[in-house]
């Protein structure tokens, strides 16, 4: 009996092992992230939108300003069909997207396609590779992105954490610029005459200018937060022409992330942000409700000689549980609390700001900065003056126009993308492989000018063999005005490893090269009157563009494109272009 009884005990276990492991493991399944794909509709086409006291039609995606948010997480897929219903031809890049093997989805106009016409589809598809954290979308054909923009918010793969506390919540913030203006008609007649264009008439938080502005009080950002919480505010600069300073009312706010690579975390009370960055920070509310209004401010930081749009753009930060929180609308005493800050050409704190941001360098999220280095590159990044088109008449000195380039090229637009050009072997009277390693010739970059301040033209390109290892060191120059540029790399991260006032030192300055915890990321500031040194691996075959990111640089020709070769393996060659990549 006793020996039947061990038996049955037997079988129970067996079957309640059984079912344990059909319980658990399914759960254990699911705890392993499964990338999926994620499908957006973009519609481009005009939207009425009020602001500053006017309404006017402007070009928005889905009729929403800012545009729609993509959500997903590390190694998902997305595909993203856009729709043009606008006059305009239109291209949208995802800023930041590395674009592995994804080239032809990479969106700058006349670069990697030609741009979707009226009635046109194209549709982007690519995979979220090795990313995580903030990175934003924006079109990419002359000045559309003054409206057409939105964030892209990468989540880490499924049951990872963050390499940081958890926020109780997580609140995108995305700057932008608003002109009264159609902004095409600003753009094309500054290059008619040659001149600076019209300034933006204020500065927006997610598409709300703030109090300080005419008819603007009720178009104002307001953020509702608890005591004793920790949000996650995921900061976007998608303004046209200019680098903002950032900051909220007697509140500390800790960097964690920098354009989706995160970071050493390091307390500010005031951070720098320039177009086309991103950066994520934490904010700790009070213990509890104070008595008074916080506000949230963004003004520009600009250093070159023009003027500019100096006004602010603030928003409200409100504790929810305040005692007066029924009130406050009737009581108008409330103390509304302001920060400080920096002056608007203070490069001093933007340097500082900059030398703070270290990459995490961890066992889990390494620097990969190249030790050795395959190919050097010395660029000279500014202002001069080009010849006035025939039949045309410019303000500039003795009828010339405003020109922008890198080593002397301001770079001409090609009427075909350089993309497919280098695909098909079709290079011949579209571009020409000979940009200049060094400048054409040497001076005293942040010093006293030359006397040519002429620049060449031309569609220049510079060609990459794959996995080379690249050291950049690009020279602010003070031609016409020594300037902060944010440039910006299309398909990779460079590592930031040094950065200094004046002029580069090749004997002296590469032995203080931080090659330990550089920042790595896609958008960095080439200081005014400075330089900045950065490291890339050309791991990405393609054709990357590469250009200032205040947009009337861009349109003034301080661009210029990199082609990485394909490899010798099948996985590190670029797969041929879509069936329905936009012809020109």
């Amino acid at each position: 009996m006793g020996s039947l009884c061990f038996c049955f005990s037997d079988v129970l276990r067996a079957i309640f092992l059984a079912f344990l492991a059909l319980w658990i493991l399914p759960g254990l399944t699911l705890a392993k992230h499964t990338p999926i794909t994620r499908h957006y509709m973009f519609d481009i086409k005009l939207q009425k939108v009020t602001r500053l006291c006017q309404t006017r039609s402007i070009v928005t995606v889905n009729g929403q300003f800012p545009g729609p948010r993509i959500i997903t997480r590390e190694d998902d897929r997305l595909v993203i069909k856009v729709v043009n219903h606008m006059q305009n031809n239109i291209t949208i890049h995802w800023h930041g997207i590395r674009q592995l093997k994804s080239g032809w989805a990479d969106g700058p106009a006349y670069i990697t396609q030609c741009p979707i016409q009226r009635g046109q589809t194209f549709v982007y598809n690519f995979t979220i590779t090795g990313q995580r954290g903030t990175l934003w979308w924006h079109a990419h054909s002359s000045w559309l992105r003054a409206t057409v923009y939105g964030p892209i918010v990468i989540l880490p793969k499924r049951h990872v954490p963050y390499p940081f506390p958890q926020p109780f919540k997580e609140v995108p913030i995305i700057f932008g610029e608003w002109w009264k203006a159609d902004t095409e008609a600003v753009i094309n007649q500054a290059m008619q005459t040659g001149i600076a264009p019209n300034l933006s008439d204020a500065y927006t938080i997610n598409g709300f200018p703030g109090p300080l502005y005419n008819c603007s009080t009720k178009d104002t950002f307001k953020l509702k937060v608890n005591p004793g919480k920790t949000y996650m505010l995921r900061l976007i600069n998608a303004a046209l022409n200019n680098e903002l300073y950032f900051s909220i009312a007697n509140h500390t706010l800790t960097v964690v992330e920098a354009d989706a690579v995160y970071t050493k975390p390091f307390k500010t009370n005031i951070l720098l942000i320039s177009p086309g960055q991103t950066t994520n920070v934490l904010l700790k509310t009070m213990s509890k409700a104070p008595n008074a209004t916080f506000v949230i401010a963004a003004r520009p930081y600009a250093t070159g000689p023009a003027t500019f749009d100096n006004t602010t753009t603030i928003g409200l930060l409100d504790y929810e549980e305040s005692p007066l929180s029924k009130t406050k609308a009737k009581n108008k005493n409330l103390p509304l609390l302001r920060p400080m800050l920096p002056k608007f050409n203070d490069s001093t704190f933007a340097m500082k700001f900059n030398s703070k941001i270290r990459s995490l360098a961890n066992e889990k999220f390494p620097a990969k900065v190249p030790k050795t280095v395959d190919k050097r590159f010395f660029f000279t990044i500014g202002l001069g003056l080009s010849p006035c088109q025939q039949n045309q008449t410019c303000q500039g000195p003795n009828n010339t126009r405003l020109a922008a380039a890198i080593n002397n090229v301001s770079f001409v637009q090609p009427d075909i993308a350089l993309l497919q050009a280098h695909f098909f072997n079709k290079s011949k009277g579209v571009y020409t492989s000979d940009f200049p390693a060094n400048p054409p010739f040497k001076f005293n970059y942040t010093g006293t000018p030359p006397n040519n301040i002429m620049v060449n033209s031309g569609t220049k390109v510079v060609v990459l063999p794959f996995n080379a290892s690249v050291e950049l060191v690009l020279q602010d120059t003070s031609i016409i005005g020594a300037e902060n540029h944010p440039l910006h790399l299309h398909g990779f991260n460079f590592y930031v490893v040094g950065q200094g006032v004046g002029n580069f030192d090749p004997k002296k300055d590469p032995s203080k090269f931080n090659l330990v915890d550089p920042i790595e990321r896609n958008t960095a500031g080439v200081p005014s009157g400075g330089w900045v040194a950065v490291r890339f691996l050309a791991d990405n075959p393609g054709v990357w563009f590469m250009h200032c990111h205040l947009e009337v640089h861009t349109s003034w020709g301080l661009k210029m494109a990199w082609i990485v070769l394909d490899g010798k393996r099948h996985n590190q060659k670029l797969p041929p272009p879509p069936s329905d990549l936009p012809k020109c």
